[in-house]
């Protein structure tokens, strides 16, 4: 039976800074069905450089006149609104998530709020200090791999294994990140804590540029869970990507897609999201067990749709069955079709009229 999908209503910067903003989004996702709101935690100054460009698309959708600096301190909420927001999830049925951008963002988060799961975005696969910090604190961590290589998923796969089997004093060595993933201790971590998201960093992300077949790759090659960041316009194709085996779903949530900001335009809206989840949950049902039996829906349907063996016309006692007179027709509560050749030169036991099923 396929587990049920984790789906994280991803609020991320699209609060645009206002937490009462954050707070409907609370709501929407809460409504909407979703299992986590999660949003993002960083200090401006700690993420960019003043010299650091924007994306293409944040360019398109917030002009090209700010800093990526600048655009990022309009995004910001402070950690006093990220508890306000926390609570709100507490009060609302949800689970509060966040990604973390810097230590000390994850060590609020973790100590301060005491969320359950670390989620990294695609940015900071590569960030090891970061990685390392977070696995220090042996929660269950979410890893996006956008833009990445399998051999960059390894390394990164290698920094929070040391963390979760090191102590918060020992800097691991070039040769510790190398030789760390060849001790079982780090494999069962990682595959009790570690869940691997496919990912396309692209705003919003055309089909041919998803290749959600790589996420088999992902469980094929590390043997971790495996789910789906989904950065594409619409619902359908995170709901492929729970058929393909994704644990957990990743999607953008806005209040409205025309607000200003680098994100609502490649996010969807309350009653999308309510509509991926019940897809979603939909093909979980559908997926079932694997096993190849009929399903006890079906068992009053079989008299219904199959055939037995019958006289297809007038049979006296004693004649030999043939292909002129024995046949196969609804009901299917007789004799089955399979033993048709069986019968064929046999004598009738008795007369059969025309269309009288034969019995055992």
């Amino acid at each position: 039976m396929h587990r049920r999908t984790l789906i994280i209503a991803e609020a991320g910067v699209n609060h645009n800074g206002d937490p009462a903003r954050a707070l409907a989004l609370v709501d929407a996702a809460a409504r909407a069905g979703a299992d986590v709101v999660k949003f993002q935690s960083f200090r401006a100054d700690k993420l960019a450089t003043s010299d650091a460009a924007k994306a293409s698309y944040q360019k398109v959708t917030t002009g090209s006149e700010q800093s990526q600096l600048e655009m990022l301190r309009a995004l910001e909420l402070s950690e006093d609104d990220e508890v306000r927001i926390a609570a709100a999830c507490t009060a609302a049925d949800i689970t509060y998530m966040s990604t973390p951008f810097d230590a000390d963002s994850a060590t609020h988060l973790v100590r301060r709020i005491g969320v359950a799961t670390l989620k990294v975005g695609s940015g900071d696969l590569t960030n090891a200090p970061l990685l390392l910090h977070l696995a220090r604190f042996k929660l269950p961590i979410i890893l996006s791999t956008g833009m990445a290589t399998l051999a960059e998923v390894e390394q990164a796969l290698g920094v929070i294994a040391f963390g979760y089997l090191g102590d918060a004093r020992t800097r691991p060595t070039p040769a510790d990140l190398a030789n760390v993933l060849l001790d079982r201790a780090a494999w069962t971590e990682l595959r009790t804590k570690v869940t691997l998201l496919h990912c396309t960093t692209e705003y919003p992300a055309d089909p041919q540029s998803i290749n959600l077949r790589a996420m088999a790759t992902l469980r094929d090659a590390f043997g971790l869970p495996v789910g789906f960041s989904d950065h594409s316009r619409g619902i359908h194709i995170a709901a492929a990507a729970v058929a393909l085996g994704a644990t957990v779903i990743e999607k953008h949530l806005t209040l409205d897609r025309n607000l200003p900001g680098p994100d609502h335009r490649a996010s969807i809206e309350p009653d999308e999201l309510a509509a991926m989840i019940a897809s979603i949950r939909d093909i979980e049902a559908a997926l079932g067990d694997g096993r190849k039996v009929p399903a006890p829906e079906e068992l009053p349907n079989r008299t219904v749709a199959r055939r037995s063996l019958v006289a297809i016309r007038a049979i006296k006692s004693g004649e030999r069955f043939t292909e002129d007179n024995l046949g196969v027709k609804r009901p299917g509560n007789g004799i089955p079709p399979i033993e048709y050749w069986t019968y064929l030169g046999r004598p009738a036991p008795r007369d059969y009229a025309a269309n009288e099923a034969l019995e055992p």
